[in-house]
């Protein structure tokens, strides 16, 4: 009996991942703004901006200086706020576009891991199927070399299970054929 190769591990794993393939096919401004939009949408963010608001408010009001750069409306701190929104909005776009890429880059890679169990799963029902019709033929085979006495009932009850085993469809692929007949190597 030939000896089957070992299944080769080590190259399995030595394939990219579907994620360091997407990374790989990143630009750097691609990089950059996603690294932008995690960074304001990170609770560090939000604390620094509420910190820096409250030094500015508070420097302007209390007036430390004799001098106040942005008096009580605070209209220099809208306009910063209004830049940074402005800027902010299309870069934070721009990364759930490639937030969405990466989704169906996903789903086909799961889709192509799926295809590939249902082929090995239907693969492997046949291969029992097989080992299944080989076990009942044995058995009829030595139900049949026997001296006769009672086993004509058997042998027949043997028959009418291998035959009903046929004829009911297989769970996977939904024929009656796949899981009756025995795959061709």
């Amino acid at each position: 009996m030939p000896k089957k190769k070992p299944v080769e591990v080590e190259k399995w794993h030595a394939e990219k991942t579907w994620t360091a393939a997407h990374r790989e096919k990143m630009t750097f401004g691609q990089r950059v703004a996603d690294s932008v939009a995690s960074g304001m949408g990170s609770w560090a963010f939000i604390i620094i901006q509420t910190l820096f608001v409250i030094a500015w408010m508070t420097l302007n009001i209390v007036e430390v200086a004799t001098h106040r750069w942005d008096p009580y409306p605070f209209i220099l701190l809208n306009l910063l706020f209004s830049t940074q929104a402005a800027y902010a909005a299309p870069i934070i776009m721009m990364s759930q576009n490639r937030s969405a890429e990466r989704d169906r880059f996903q789903a086909n890679a799961d889709f192509q891991t799926n295809i590939e169990a249902k082929k090995d799963i239907e693969s492997l029902q046949r291969q029992l199927a097989r080992i299944e019709n080989d076990k009942l033929d044995k058995i009829i085979e030595l139900l049949g070399e026997g001296d006769g006495s009672g086993l004509e009932a058997a042998l027949e009850a043997a028959k009418a299970a291998r035959s009903a085993k046929a004829d009911k469809p297989s769970p996977v692929s939904g024929s009656a054929t796949a899981s009756a007949q025995p795959a061709e190597s």
